[in-house]
C-alpha cells in the first residue's frame, strides 16, 4: 500500500510543472474573449475604459 502511495505522489510531482504553462494559455484565452465581448458591447480600449458615444455633434 505504501509503494502505491509513493507512485501517485511522484506522478502528481512529476505532472503539475508539465501542465503549469498551461495556465497561461487559459489566462490569455478568457481575456481575449472578454476584450471581445467588450468590443461588441461598445466599449474601446482607453485610459480609462470608456464605452463609445454615437453622437451627431461636429468635433471641436
Amino acid at each position: 500500500m505504501k509503494i502505491k502511495r509513493i507512485i501517485c505522489v511522484g506522478l502528481l510531482l512529476s505532472v503539475v510543472p508539465a501542465l503549469s504553462g498551461c495556465w497561461y494559455v487559459v489566462a490569455g484565452g478568457a481575456g481575449a474573449y472578454g476584450g471581445y465581448k467588450m468590443k461588441q458591447k461598445g466599449y474601446t480600449l482607453q485610459n480609462p475604459i470608456a464605452k463609445e458615444k454615437n453622437t451627431t455633434e461636429p468635433s471641436k
